[in-house]
C-alpha cells in the first residue's frame, strides 16, 4: 500500500512537471530577443546578460542548465552559469556567416531544461572595415577610337568589397588627366558602377596610349582602399559600336546541372566590316564568384558553367557582359540565372536534449528534444516527423521546428527493459529524401515487484538427533526488479505460538535462504513444527512476501523399550503363580512394554531369552503373553526364573530385558484351562465352564471343612499337650505376602483368598494360607479360638 502511495506522488510531481514543460513551450514560442555584437569581437566578450530577458534569479538560472543551440550557422556561444551572461567563444566573422547579406542575423535558441523551456533570440553581427576594396583585374585596357566625340562614356571594371553598410565600397577617384573624368552609376543591385567619360577628343598619331590610376574608396573610418591601372588604346575610327539583340537575359538553371552545361548564349551585332565588325565577348563587371561559376565562350556568346550550383548557397547570379568588336567600341548586356531548387539535401535532424534513461511506471516523461531542418525551398523543404507506432513513444510538435520525444504511457521494465526509437524525418520533395536518427532508451527499474516464492509453502524433513547447525533445506524466492529493488534477504518470522523457542531451533541465510537446524531435535518431544519465512528486497519502499515452512521430525530408533509390567525397580519382585496342575497354554502372566519411538521402530516382538526350565513356558512374539507348554511333572521344579527380551523394529534394533519369577503353587483346584486357540460352540462351552466351576467350588469347600476340622483337632492336642506337658511350641517368623487373584484363566476363584508370604531368602520360600473368607458363624468360631491360640503357621519349603 505504501509503495502505491509513493507511484501515485510521483506521477503527480511528473504531470505538473508536463504542464509547466508545455507551457514553457508555448511560452517560448511568443518571445523573441534580438542581440547585436561587432564582428571579431574578442574570445570571451560579453554578449548580453540574460537574466532578466528570461526572468531567472542565478540560483534558479543555474539550475535549470542553460543550453545555447544554434542550428545552420554554427554560433559557438556559452553561458557563465554563476552570472547568466552569455559570452562569445570565438571570433565571429560576418562575412562568413552571411556573406553579402545585411544584416546579417543569426537565429539560435535558447534551452533550458528541468522543466523544459525554449527560448528564442537572434544575434546580429555588425560589420566593421575590415577589407578593403580589391579590383579583379589589376590592368584595365580600353580601346578608344580617335573619332569618339566627347561626352561618350566608358562602363569599366569596378572593385570588390567584402564589407556592407557604410564600410563597403562608396566612391571612386581618377587621377587628374586632361581626357577623361569619372562617372559614377547606380547598379540594379545597388552597386556602384565607375564610367569614364571623354572630354577631349582623342588623337592617336598624338598620343596611342593613356595611363590613369582608378582608386575605389568604402566608407570606412578611416576609408580603406584599392586601385587598379586603366590603361587606354586610342584606335583608328571606327563608327559602330556592337548592340545586342536583348539588353537583359533572363535563364533558370537546375542546381544539379553538370558543369560544362550552357546557361545562356548572348548575342549582339556590329554594323562594321572587317576586324571593325568583328565581336568578342566576355564577362563584364565579374566577381569572383562569377568568374569561378561561368565561362564565357568569346566567339560565340555561349555562357557555361564552370562549377556547380547550389540552390542553398546562391539562388541567383547577375552576369553583365560585354561586345566588344574590333574597332575597340562596345555594347554590354546583361544575364540573369535564377537557379532552380532540386530537393538534393535530406531534413536534419539536431538533438538539443536527451535522457538515455527513464524510470519504468512515470508516463509523460521527456525522452528528447530535438529540432529538424531542410535547406532547400518550397515542398522540398516541407518536413513530416515521425517513429514506430508500435512504441509506447509520442512525439509532440513545438515552435520553429522543434519536436518533443515523450513516453505514451507508463512503461514496464519486466516486459520490456530497452527501446530502439527510430525517429524519421521526410520531406515533402520528389523524390523525397529521408533522414534517420535512432535512440535507445534504457527503462530504469522501480520496486513494483515484490519477491515471490517459488513454492507457497515448503515440507522439510530432519531426522531426529541431528548434528547441530545441519542443513535441512534452501527456500528460494525470485524478484522481477533488478539491482538492489531484486536482492533479496531472508528473516525468520516470529511463530503464532509462543511457547514455540524457534530462534533456538532453526536459523536461515538471510543471502540464500538456507535452513539450519541450531541444535538436536527430539522427535518424543516435538514431532512437527511451523513457522513462516519473509523475503525483503532491497528496494525503497522496501517490498516482501511470507512463504509457510513446515518442519517434520523423523523418528529414530533412539528409544529402547520400556516393560510397564512386570515393573523392574520394585524393591521386592513379582512372583506368578502357576499352580501345578496347569494345562499346557495356560497364561502364566502378559508383560507389557511400551516404545516412545514410532513407526516400524515401536513395533515390539517378544522372546524367551532364558529359562531355569528350557521348554516348559513360551512367549507370544506379538502380545507378551507367557503360556505354559506341557503339563507340569513332579520332577519340576516349584520356582522358576524366565529371562525374556523385548525388542524393536528399528535399524538399529533396540531391546530390554524383563525378568519374571514364576512359583508353582501345589494343592490349588485345578479349573479347566481351555487353550487360546481351541474354538468350539460357544453354549457347550459355558455349560462345561459352570459344571467345572461347581466341582471346583465343592472340592474348595471340602478342602476347607477339612482344614477347619484339622485346625479343632490341633487345638485340642495343643491343650491336651499343654495340661500334661506344659503346652507346645510352633516357630514363628515374619512373612510380607500380597494377594493373588485365582481365576478360571489360571488364577484362584475370588470367593476365596489367601495372603501368601514368601521370604526373602534364595533358599526357601514360606507359604501361608491365612484368614480364609467362610461364612460369617465359621469365622466367629476361628476367631473364638484364636483368643487360645493367637496363630497357625505351616512352612513349605521349597527347592
Amino acid at each position: 500500500m505504501e509503495a502505491g502511495k509513493e507511484m501515485q506522488r510521483v506521477l503527480a510531481k511528473r504531470q505538473v512537471l508536463l504542464f509547466f514543460v508545455l507551457l514553457g513551450i508555448a511560452q517560448a514560442g511568443s518571445t523573441l530577443r534580438r542581440y547585436s555584437v561587432e564582428e571579431e569581437a574578442e574570445n570571451g566578450f560579453l554578449v548580453a546578460n540574460l537574466l532578466k530577458d528570461l526572468g531567472l534569479e542565478v540560483e534558479e538560472f543555474a539550475a535549470r542548465g542553460p543550453r545555447v543551440i544554434s542550428k545552420g550557422k554554427k554560433l559557438n556561444l556559452e553561458f557563465k552559469r554563476q552570472t547568466g551572461d552569455l559570452l562569445l567563444r570565438e571570433k565571429l566573422d560576418r562575412e562568413e556567416l552571411c556573406g553579402p547579406a545585411e544584416p546579417c542575423v543569426v537565429p539560435f535558441q535558447v534551452l533550458l531544461e528541468n522543466p523544459l523551456q525554449i527560448f528564442q533570440a537572434e544575434l546580429q553581427i555588425r560589420d566593421i572595415n575590415d577589407h578593403s576594396p580589391v579590383f579583379l583585374d589589376r590592368e584595365i585596357i580600353l580601346k578608344i577610337s580617335e573619332i569618339t566625340a566627347p561626352g561618350t562614356t566608358f562602363l569599366i571594371e569596378c572593385a570588390q568589397d567584402l564589407d556592407v553598410g557604410s564600410n563597403s565600397l562608396q566612391t571612386y577617384r581618377i587621377s587628374p588627366n586632361f581626357y577623361f573624368h569619372l562617372k559614377l552609376q547606380d547598379s540594379p543591385d545597388g552597386t556602384v558602377l565607375p564610367q569614364l567619360v571623354l572630354d577631349k577628343v582623342l588623337d592617336r598619331e598624338d598620343r596611342s596610349e593613356i595611363r590613369l590610376i582608378l582608386t575605389a574608396l568604402d566608407g570606412g573610418n578611416p576609408p580603406r582602399s584599392g586601385t587598379a591601372q586603366v590603361v587606354i588604346e586610342v584606335l583608328d575610327v571606327n563608327d559602330n559600336a556592337p548592340a545586342f539583340s536583348k539588353l537583359r537575359y533572363e535563364v533558370q538553371v537546375p542546381e544539379n546541372s553538370p558543369v560544362g552545361s550552357q546557361v545562356a548564349t548572348v548575342s549582339a551585332r556590329d554594323l562594321d566590316i572587317g576586324d571593325n565588325g568583328r565581336i568578342a565577348y566576355a564577362l563584364s563587371q565579374a566577381s569572383e564568384d562569377i568568374r569561378k561559376t561561368f565561362r564565357m565562350n568569346a566567339t560565340s556568346g555561349e555562357i557555361v558553367l564552370a562549377k556547380t550550383l547550389d540552390f542553398e548557397s546562391t539562388q541567383a547570379y547577375t552576369v553583365y557582359v560585354q561586345a566588344t568588336d574590333g574597332g575597340g567600341l562596345s555594347g554590354s548586356s546583361v544575364v540573369f540565372v535564377q537557379v532552380m531548387d532540386l530537393n538534393d539535401n535530406p531534413p536534419e535532424l539536431i538533438l538539443s536534449t536527451l535522457t538515455n534513461q527513464i524510470p519504468e511506471n512515470a508516463p509523460e516523461t521527456v525522452i528528447a528534444v530535438f529540432s529538424v531542418a531542410d535547406p532547400d525551398s518550397g515542398d522540398n523543404g516541407k518536413m513530416v516527423c515521425s517513429i514506430q507506432e508500435e512504441l509506447p513513444f509520442l512525439l509532440k510538435p513545438s515552435v520553429e521546428n522543434f519536436y518533443t520525444l515523450m513516453t505514451n504511457t507508463a512503461l514496464d521494465r519486466e516486459t520490456r527493459s530497452q527501446y530502439n526509437i527510430t525517429i524519421t524525418v521526410s520531406d515533402m520533395g520528389s523524390p523525397r529524401l529521408t533522414t534517420q536518427h535512432t535512440i535507445a532508451v534504457q527503462v530504469s527499474d522501480i520496486n513494483d515487484n515484490a519477491p515471490a516464492f517459488t513454492q507457497s509453502s515448503y515440507t522439510l524433513s530432519v531426522r531426529e538427533n541431528n548434528s547441530p547447525a545441519l542443513h535441512i533445506g534452501t527456500i528460494r524466492a525470485t524478484d522481477s526488479d533488478s539491482g538492489s529493488n531484486a536482492h533479496i534477504t531472508y528473516s525468520l518470522l516470529p511463530p503464532n505460538d509462543q511457547q514455540l523457542a524457534l530462534d533456538s531451533l532453526i536459523s536461515i541465510n538471510a543471502d540464500n535462504g538456507q535452513l539450519f537446524a541450531l541444535r538436536a531435535l527430539d522427535y518424543e518431544a516435538l514431532q512437527s513444527f511451523e513457522f513462516h519465512v519473509a523475503a525483503t528486497d532491497q528496494g525503497s519502499p522496501a517490498l516482501s512476501s511470507q512463504a509457510l515452512v513446515r518442519v517434520l521430525v523423523l523418528d529414530d530408533n533412539d528409544n529402547a523399550p520400556f516393560v510397564l509390567y512386570p515393573l523392574q525397580n520394585a524393591s521386592a519382585p513379582c512372583t506368578e503363580l502357576l499352580p501345578r496342575a496347569a494345562e499346557p497354554g495356560y497364561l502364566v502372566t502378559k508383560v507389557v512394554a511400551v516404545d516412545r519411538d514410532s513407526g516400524q521402530n515401536a513395533w515390539l516382538s517378544f522372546q524367551l531369552f532364558k529359562a531355569t526350565e528350557p521348554g516348559l513356558f513360551s512367549v507370544w512374539a506379538h502380545n507378551g503373553e507367557v503360556r505354559t507348554t506341557r503339563l507340569l511333572s513332579e520332577r519340576d521344579a516349584p520356582k522358576h526364573r524366565l529371562l525374556l527380551l523385548v525388542r524393536d523394529n528399528g535399524d538399529p534394533q533396540r531391546s530390554a530385558s524383563v525378568t519374571l519369577h514364576v512359583l508353582v503353587v501345589d494343592g490349588f483346584s485345578q479349573p479347566y484351562l481351555p487353550l487360546p486357540e481351541v474354538m468350539g460352540n460357544p453354549t457347550q462351552d459355558e455349560d462345561e465352564l459352570t459344571l467345572y466351576l461347581v466341582i471346583a467350588l465343592a472340592s474348595v469347600s471340602s478342602l476347607f471343612l477339612l482344614s477347619v476340622l484339622l485346625f479343632v483337632g490341633v487345638r485340642l492336642c495343643r491343650r491336651t499337650r499343654a495340661t500334661s506337658l506344659g503346652g507346645c511350641s510352633i516357630p514363628e517368623g515374619h512373612f510380607s505376602g500380597h494377594l493373588v487373584d485365582v481365576s478360571g484363566a489360571g488364577t484362584l476363584s475370588q470367593s476365596y483368598q489367601y495372603e501368601v508370604c514368601l521370604s526373602g531368602d534364595a533358599g526357601t520360600t514360606d507359604f501361608k494360607f491365612l484368614k480364609p473368607v467362610v461364612p460369617s458363624f465359621l469365622l466367629q468360631s476361628a476367631e473364638r479360638e484364636n483368643d487360645t491360640n493367637s496363630s497357625y503357621r505351616n512352612s513349605f519349603e521349597f527347592s
